[in-house]
């Protein structure tokens, strides 16, 4: 099982690898240009899901709130994805989160920059989330 698709689970979504998979070409590949339009796509992409019921919503708001309180510690995982890791019981290190973000296709140079790999990271995760039926904010998705 994929990083991705084990986030999915420990929230409640369970889809297949393949369902998961890019279906375009990877933003390895991408000009920063092609990013932003494929990051818009995926936008829209969200709010088709949420208007259609096709795909029932899963609250990972709630889920993700419990969890937190649950720990008893002060976490930060609207915007840390170290935080979400450690909040989703999964590994957090910085080995993890560079194979997390060569899964989901973090551009090179954001690879080079752990600050931005990270940013970039937590954005793609709950956007990916978004996409797979979770009830992500779309104020945490700008």
């Amino acid at each position: 099982m994929n990083l991705f698709n084990k986030i999915l689970s420990k929230l409640g979504i369970d889809k297949t690898e393949e369902e998961t998979a890019p279906k375009e070409k990877t933003t390895k590949q991408m000009s920063h240009a092609d990013y932003a339009a494929d990051r818009a796509d995926r936008l829209q992409r969200i709010r088709d899901v949420r208007a259609s019921k096709e795909i029932p919503l899963v609250d990972v708001m709630d889920k993700l709130e419990k969890m937190a309180a649950e720990k008893n510690m002060e976490l930060d995982w609207k915007t840390s994805i170290a935080d979400l890791l450690f909040l989703l019981d999964m590994d957090k290190s910085y080995e993890a989160r560079k194979e997390l973000a060569i899964e989901l296709g973090c551009p090179a140079e954001k690879m080079d920059d752990s600050a931005q790999m990270n940013t970039w990271l937590h954005t793609t995760v709950l956007e990916k989330i978004a996409e797979n039926g979770g009830n992500i904010p779309m104020e945490l998705l700008d």
